[in-house]
């Protein structure tokens, strides 16, 4: 089997977009992913694009037209794909399978969302109502703002069977604002946050539903964003001009996916999850010890503890603890979310998993900023999930 690599990444400052449409997007992402190695989009061979409310917020669909109207992209197999939340990480997979399947040497995996107006604002009513299309109907009744619900009942479900305090989950978002500081792209890279801030009920800072333990500063962010990456292999890299050591490897990949409703399965060890890790480590050759990178999907701060538990950095219910002890900070065992995580750093759905993937390459080519960058990086997982933890993409990378 052919090796694919990770021949560039761009991403936007994720926050706000503004006044830029889709069309903009689209064409600034390939753009700016084909300025920084200086090849022309002529080059690429073929591509894929994911979003998850293009036809919900923008009334957009067809993107694969868009991307095929970016000059140089016209004609090519290109397809446009949805999986929720983990529409990015697709995305990166559909470029990659079109590579091994003989349709080209090189393509681009982009991913956006629009979730902001022109002016920045945002409907908050409308975009709980759109994302609850992500979810079971049976698992809607009686919730107003469906994924915050949802993921409350899997953060009490969590303290109760693990014993985990709520301020333990609380340390998880406090870590990633901490790293969000240095991150230019991170939408709240100008907030900081104490436990003390985190845990205490006021301002900002609330219960999402009554009597449930998820707060404010437990979320993820609304988020406008793209990111791109251009994916190739050997032969590609050499058509496109760079140089292996200037690749990453992606190493190992797999994607699974579990029932959308949570009737019957046990969201605290999401089985797909866990399988799609497995056997991306075992196509990439390596453990969790060899890693020492991640970006996982903490799209709520229990998530982040459950994100370390599937890429084999903590034992079930163990996965908060991990964070508590310094472990994922990014001079400890394993830098985890060093970028800000989606709670800090932002939740561009679409642009999500390109993101995880393109921030966990920059770790690996010793591109973070100073204060982010893990010493030794050496291999790479990324962890990014859509819906109620039904659909898992998993990657392993590693330096060219």
């Amino acid at each position: 089997m052919k090796k694919i690599y990770i021949a560039s990444y761009h991403q936007s400052k994720f926050g706000k977009l503004m006044g830029m449409t889709v069309p903009d997007i689209v064409r600034a992402a390939v753009d700016g992913a084909c300025a920084q190695i200086g090849a022309p989009a002529s080059a690429l061979d073929t591509g894929s694009l994911g979003a998850a409310c293009n036809f919900s917020l923008n009334e957009q669909g067809l993107l694969a037209g868009l991307l095929a109207g970016v000059p140089g992209m016209e004609s090519k197999p290109i397809e446009t794909v949805e999986n929720a939340c983990a529409s990015g990480g697709q995305a990166v997979l559909s470029v990659i399978q079109k590579l091994l399947l003989g349709q080209g040497e090189t393509g681009i995996a982009v991913g956006y969302e629009k979730m902001r107006d022109a002016e920045g604002k945002m409907d908050g009513k409308l975009i709980g109502k759109v994302l609850g299309y992500f979810s079971h109907p049976d698992d809607r009744e009686g919730k107003l703002f469906v994924f915050p619900h949802i993921f409350a009942e899997v953060m009490r479900d969590y303290m109760a069977v693990h014993g985990v305090a709520e301020e333990h989950l609380a340390q998880i978002a406090v870590e990633e604002y901490a790293n969000a500081k240095y991150n230019p792209w991170a939408q709240m890279s100008k907030v900081q946050i104490t436990l003390e801030q985190a845990m205490t009920i006021e301002g900002l800072n609330r219960y999402v539903v009554e009597g449930l333990p998820l707060k404010t500063y437990d979320c993820s962010q609304i988020t406008d964003g793209y990111a791109a990456l251009i994916l190739a292999t050997e032969e590609g890299l050499n058509r496109l001009g760079v140089k292996k050591q200037d690749a990453v490897e992606v190493a190992g990949w797999a994607q699974a996916t579990d029932p959308l409703s949570r009737t019957g399965r046990d969201v605290l060890r999401p089985a797909g999850a866990g399988r799609a890790m497995c056997k991306a480590y075992g196509m990439a050759g390596l453990t969790s010890a060899d890693v020492n990178v991640a970006e996982v999907h903490d799209c709520f701060s229990v998530m982040g503890a459950i994100g370390t538990e599937v890429i084999g950095k903590a034992a079930a219910g163990q996965g908060a603890r991990y964070w508590v002890d310094g472990k994922a900070r990014p001079d400890g065992e394993c830098g985890i979310n060093t970028s800000g995580g989606l709670i800090a750093k932002g939740h561009p759905i679409g642009a999500t998993g390109v993101a995880m993937i393109g921030w966990a390459a920059m770790q690996l080519l010793g591109k973070a900023p100073a204060e982010l960058q893990v010493r030794n990086a050496r291999a790479a997982a990324t962890f990014n999930i859509g819906g109620p933890i039904c659909a898992s993409v998993c990657t392993v990378l590693r330096a060219g």
